[in-house]
């Protein structure tokens, strides 16, 4: 799925793909890989599929990668 970072005022911060990778120990991790090859680690989908974990892990990362809080995600479907 390709998406858009986006800052509040609007500035895109870097474009990539979300990407489910399978952890060594079988289960699924939601992770972002931008376009400039950084890889960013989300947390782990849920036993049920849920992606509310793992979604949120990967926004606690973005402050620690971008270094600011209310960013935005655009995801867009092809």
């Amino acid at each position: 799925m390709r998406c858009a970072i986006m800052s509040r005022a609007g500035q895109v911060l870097a474009r990539g793909a979300l990407i489910l990778r399978e952890t060594e120990g079988g289960a699924w991790r939601l992770d972002l890989e931008t376009d400039g090859g950084r890889q960013v680690q989300g947390g782990l989908v849920g036993p049920d599929g849920s992606l509310a974990e793992a979604s949120q892990v990967l926004f606690d990362q973005f402050f620690d990668v971008w270094g600011m809080s209310n960013l935005t995600l655009t995801v867009t479907l092809r």
